[in-house]
């Protein structure tokens, strides 16, 4: 993640919004920070509180739990994202290069979170925020839903090998790449 990266995206949100979506991501952004460190069974709320910089009334205004910060983390990516990619262009296709450059360009904008989601065992998180973003914008007669699975499944899987990979192919080769398997496999 980028540093300020939530606060530039909250300029065109209300006052007492702003206010909320900003304490969240404080204390999910304060959560990936320690999961550097330990894995989460060992962070307890009043690390996360302590890292944030809010209080425990301001967790409990929002979470029950940890997982719960993880899954509303995603979330605000995945609303992120279908904002983004609004302003950038039409949701049409889910195998132009455009559109996969594009996914392979922001998501590495939360390459810590999703590294660090993975290597903590909860992958789970990742994928069902991305299957339910696939399901709500593109199940249709166009595309049916284990079309959109295995795309999700695909695109996540190789965005987080190449990460881990050490990100040696630049994003426009990587799209380049998962094009070609794309347009690849229509032909067959």
């Amino acid at each position: 993640m980028k540093a300020g990266f939530v606060v530039e995206k909250m300029k065109n949100i209300g006052l007492k919004s702003q206010k909320s979506r900003f304490n969240r991501m404080c204390i999910g952004e304060a959560l990936i920070e320690l999961l550097k460190e330990k894995e989460l069974k060992n962070i307890k709320i009043s690390h996360v509180v302590k890292k944030a910089g809010v209080s425990r009334t301001t967790f409990y205004k929002h979470y029950n739990t940890l997982e719960e910060v993880l899954y509303d983390y995603m979330n605000e990516i995945v609303a992120d994202y279908t904002i983004q990619r609004k302003d950038s262009f039409k949701m049409n296709s889910l195998y132009d290069y455009e559109t996969i450059l594009f996914t392979f360009q922001f998501f590495d904008h939360y390459a810590d979170f999703f590294i660090i989601i993975n290597k903590n065992n909860m992958y789970t998180i990742l994928i069902d925020a991305i299957n339910r973003f696939m399901t709500r914008y593109f199940y249709s007669n166009r595309y049916n839903l284990y079309e959109l699975y295995c795309y999700s499944g695909g695109i996540l899987n190789i965005f987080i090998q190449w990460e881990e990979r050490g990100k040696k192919e630049t994003p426009e080769e990587m799209a380049r790449i998962v094009y070609n398997v794309y347009h690849h496999l229509e032909k067959t």
